[in-house]
């Protein structure tokens, strides 16, 4: 059911990309549905004490409010912002919803990664198609392992503003190979550190009741997602500088969304807890089910 939610979603940015006076609409429908799904998936992260995704689910109530009021008022920089979330899901929607595309791609990672701990003298074996063992220990590799989230995201990025044949060539150069290449350390290195219980630290934080979930805590939902951060952030510099209306264009949505919040803050404070802050006009405002305990998945 909430696979349908992210459905919707993908399919009010697919809209967007089409001119017409709905195109608003249809991209509102799709950050409304994105923000519900990200609430939908809070008791899966909570089970796996994955704290980054419910993090992103709280900031993006303040992120949603702020991204209608400006599409209705038609701010150029937010419909370049959805129309990046509509790329992002153009490319990510086939491995998604065609099974062919998805079931090939994790086959792919799947033989890469054996053939990577193999490399360092790490055999493993396989109890499914997508299903890696060691030391009694399995981890299921799904879509979200691949790294096909995150490239369709800075590919889409790449994609907010009008760019040359060659820039589109040297960003798809830029994310698509490293984000990939680099995806298929984290996961033999999550894996190793899992089956061999590298980090079997603080169970109380890290537990979730499973044998051994501490080193899978530590091993993914801390350490490879802080380098994944770092990572991210490192390629979204190389796209600023292959690309310097990225940069005009990051700051211009970092003026509008921070200004707007502290401008909110700022009433809040003034009119106190009692008063409400006067309304304002957007269009005035300036633009800136198994038995089976569930397998841990990368």
């Amino acid at each position: 059911m909430i696979e349908y939610l992210v459905l919707i979603s993908c399919i009010g940015f697919l809209v967007s990309l089409i001119p017409g006076l709905h195109r608003k609409y249809a991209a509102i429908t799709g950050w409304v549905f994105i923000v519900i799904f990200l609430f939908a998936a809070l008791p899966e992260y909570f089970s796996e004490n994955n704290f980054l995704y419910p993090l992103m689910a709280v900031l993006s109530v303040p992120f949603l409010v702020i991204t209608i009021k400006y599409l209705l008022a038609e701010n150029t920089s937010v419909l370049h912002l959805s129309r990046a979330a509509a790329v992002a899901f153009l490319i990510y929607a086939p491995f998604a919803y065609l099974p062919v595309a998805g079931t090939w791609l994790i086959s792919l990672v799947v033989g890469q990664i054996i053939w990577l701990l193999n490399f360092f003298n790490y055999p493993v074996s396989l109890d499914a198609w997508n299903i890696i063992a060691q030391n009694s220990f399995r981890v299921e590799i799904i879509l979200a392992c691949t790294g096909i989230q995150s490239i369709a995201i800075m590919l889409g990025v790449a994609a907010a503003v009008p760019t040359t044949l060659r820039q589109k060539a040297c960003a798809f150069l830029l994310v698509a190979p490293t984000i990939y290449i680099l995806n298929l350390f984290r996961n033999v290195f999550v894996i190793m550190a899992y089956t061999g219980q590298w980090f079997p630290y603080f169970p109380d934080i890290a537990g979730n009741g499973e044998i051994g979930y501490e080193s899978f805590f530590w091993a993914h939902n801390v350490i490879a997602e802080l380098l994944a951060l770092v990572v991210l952030i490192i390629i979204a510099y190389g796209l600023f500088t292959l690309i310097p209306q990225l940069g005009t264009f990051a700051d211009e949505l970092y003026q509008l969304y921070y200004g707007e919040i502290v401008r909110e803050l700022g009433l809040i404070r003034r009119n106190g807890p009692d008063k409400p802050a006067p309304a304002q006009n957007p269009a005035q405002v300036p633009a800136p089910g198994s038995d089976e305990p569930e397998l841990p998945k990368i």
